[in-house]
């Protein structure tokens, strides 16, 4: 049986999680609570890592040494970069990047990590497919995009700069913390897919009460899940 690492963002979400888990037994370590029991017949791994790239790359590592997970999922929200990605629909990481990394002042593009192969860490193709059916088959009434994820320490706000995250990295959304799981996972040879929930469409239309939306995200994300392990179990 293989051992899933989930990375949840939101607190009521990764609670949802911890509820169902059977054999649940918990540790903390470097200020994380990390959740170690059997999830829809699957034996994983439940934590938040917090807000961050380092609070993020400091989770999956411990991921990596302490539990030697097979993989790693992260879920939780972001901001839509297209204007055909709605609320409350969900983006599945082809790949992800780190926009906030610039060091043009040395001759490299931005978001390139000098001295690496490559800086855009591509998500197990496996685990994007296998999330794109589940989403679609117990969460119709959404939409599901495969794109990249582009992530720095910033909470990008304004369309302007939203478009430039298009225009230079082609992203489908932007959060705060999938890149840095996906490079930590990436340098442990370990596959990983980001699921991320649109809190909001990048014109700035269609708001939605962020603890309406926040509810309807976890019950997205969570069946999601559910039906991704599920599967696995077959």
């Amino acid at each position: 049986m293989v051992c899933i690492g989930v990375i949840g963002a939101m607190e009521e979400e990764v609670a949802s999680l911890i509820a169902q888990m059977e054999n649940e037994e918990s540790k903390t370590m470097a200020g994380m609570t990390f959740h170690k029991g059997t999830l829809w017949k699957q034996e994983a791994v439940v934590v938040r890592s917090g807000i961050g790239k380092v609070n993020m790359a400091v989770c999956t590592q411990i991921l990596a040494d302490v539990y030697e997970v097979d993989m790693v999922i992260n879920t939780g929200v972001a901001g839509g970069l297209y204007k055909d990605i709605n609320v409350g629909d969900i983006v599945i990481s082809s790949d992800a990047i780190q926009h906030d990394f610039d060091v043009t002042g040395l001759g490299h593009q931005r978001g390139e990590i000098p001295r690496m192969e490559s800086s855009v860490f591509r998500a197990d193709t496996e685990l994007v497919d296998m999330a794109k059916e589940a989403c679609e088959i117990v969460n119709p009434e959404i939409q599901c995009f495969v794109g990249r994820v582009v992530t720095g320490d910033q909470f990008i706000s304004s369309n302007e700069k939203k478009e430039e995250l298009v225009k230079e990295f082609g992203g489908y959304c932007a959060e705060m913390e999938g890149a840095a799981m996906a490079h930590v996972a990436t340098l442990n040879h370990i596959p990983f897919v980001i699921i991320r929930a649109i809190s909001d469409k990048a014109d700035n239309s269609a708001p939605v009460a962020y603890s309406t939306f926040e509810e309807q995200a976890i019950i997205h994300t969570v069946k999601l899940l559910a039906a991704m392990f599920l599967k696995m179990s077959k």
